[in-house]
């Protein structure tokens, strides 16, 4: 291992996403940072870069191919290959691991999460699966272990900075900005044509194109209110959504005085995941800085939940409770995987996580193996439902 003891030692699943590549490079631009543990997909050159880079332990892949394949490339390191959902749970709970970087997709994120926080590792958590559909179980788990759950999210860390040294229960709402995608302002008619191009045009954030289609629908700020509610243990109803086009107030919390806090800073996820990196400090970051003057104005509108149902099918899959958000977010998965395909069109993204939704029972209070069932229960629903089986 190339730092000293002193470092802070680091393991980031979902190494090579976005997410995973810009904590990469805060690593970089950071020597007290030291990466112990590496996990990718299935994709070998990058993480084998990555390796070659930072020389961590141990390193995670996917597949039992991919990770065959890996350690043979990387035969003159000393690095341990491992893979499959039992590499990602050894590297949560490794020793030498302080923080636990979740930037892997998908409810896969969801049992290396529990056994990082049994073994009372930091959480920096960038996977939205992981309390959308599984909250009532983590953020128990984290008092019980008294263990931090840092967000990393650009949204979450806003209203968690705007937090800091305020009293929780003084808190009346949480304002949650949106940037409203490509298609803020069009109506459902002028949605019914659009393609797979258009809505990977996200006007102020580089991001995956998953995520990148969630913002156009709405998706996207759906599953991060219902985040939302449990990092922060409010209501639904004080959870706010207002479209900022601007991008630059990234959140804000509304006080029972009337005050609002919020964090404003332009447009880079490399913000939130160094704060989540060494919070409670703030380390300087080369980069640009937000010039008020030259913005001149930041602006403010109520969603239009009714063209852009993703959001008003999220609330009501958190009002519902129970399996209801894990259906909503394995619905959006394959309709967006769907959509990507050029296998179905933008609008109906919505028609299928409302047709999953209206067929789904109910199990209240779901334990892991129930969340994971539900999920399963939902693809096979829209095989049924599109006769796709390539899903």
């Amino acid at each position: 291992m190339k730092k000293d003891a002193e470092s802070r030692k680091i393991a980031i699943l979902g190494s090579t996403g976005s997410i995973g590549t810009q904590t990469v490079e805060i690593v970089r631009a950071n020597p007290e940072l030291q990466v112990v543990a590496l996990a990718g997909g299935t994709r070998v050159e990058p993480i084998e870069a990555q390796i070659r880079e930072f020389h961590p332990l141990i390193a995670c892949m996917w597949t039992d191919e991919a990770a065959k394949e890996l350690a043979l490339r990387v035969k003159d390191l000393p690095v341990r290959v491992v893979s499959g959902m039992d590499g990602l749970l050894e590297i949560a709970a490794m020793p030498e691991v302080e923080v636990l970087v979740t930037a892997i997709v998908g409810m896969i994120g969801i049992r290396p999460t529990i056994a990082a926080i049994k073994a009372h590792k930091t959480i920096a958590l960038a996977n939205k699966e992981t309390l959308v559909t599984a909250g009532h179980i983590i953020m128990p788990l984290a008092k019980e272990c008294g263990v931090s759950i840092l967000p990393v999210d650009s949204e979450h860390s806003a209203i968690f900075q705007s937090m800091q040294g305020q009293p929780r229960e003084r808190v009346h709402k949480i304002l949650l900005t949106a940037s409203g995608g490509p298609f803020r302002g069009r109506t459902k008619e002028q949605l019914a044509c659009v393609t797979v191009e258009d809505a990977l045009k996200h006007p102020n954030w580089s991001m995956g194109k998953k995520i990148t289609v969630d913002s156009a629908t709405l998706v996207n700020k759906g599953l991060e209110v219902m985040e939302a509610r449990w990092l922060f243990d409010v209501d639904i109803k004080q959870i706010e959504v207002l479209i900022h086009p601007q991008s630059i107030l990234h959140s804000a919390v509304e006080y029972a005085d009337g005050s609002i806090i919020g964090q404003m800073g332009l447009p880079d996820m490399k913000l939130p995941i160094q704060y989540a990196l060494f919070y409670p400090d703030r380390k300087p970051m080369d980069g640009g800085r937000v010039d008020l003057c030259q913005i001149s104005q930041l602006t403010f509108e109520k969603p239009d939940m009714e063209t852009f149902a993703g959001l008003s099918m999220a609330l009501a899959a958190a009002e519902a409770g129970g399996t209801m958000p894990t259906v909503y977010n394995a619905a959006n998965e394959r309709a967006v995987s769907l959509f990507l395909q050029k296998k179905i069109r933008f609008l109906q993204i919505y028609e299928l996580i409302a047709d999953c939704m209206s067929a789904h029972r109910i199990v209240n209070n779901p334990n892991v193996n129930e969340i994971l069932e539900a999920e399963a229960e939902t693809y096979d629903f829209i095989k049924q439902l599109t006769g796709d089986t390539q899903l």
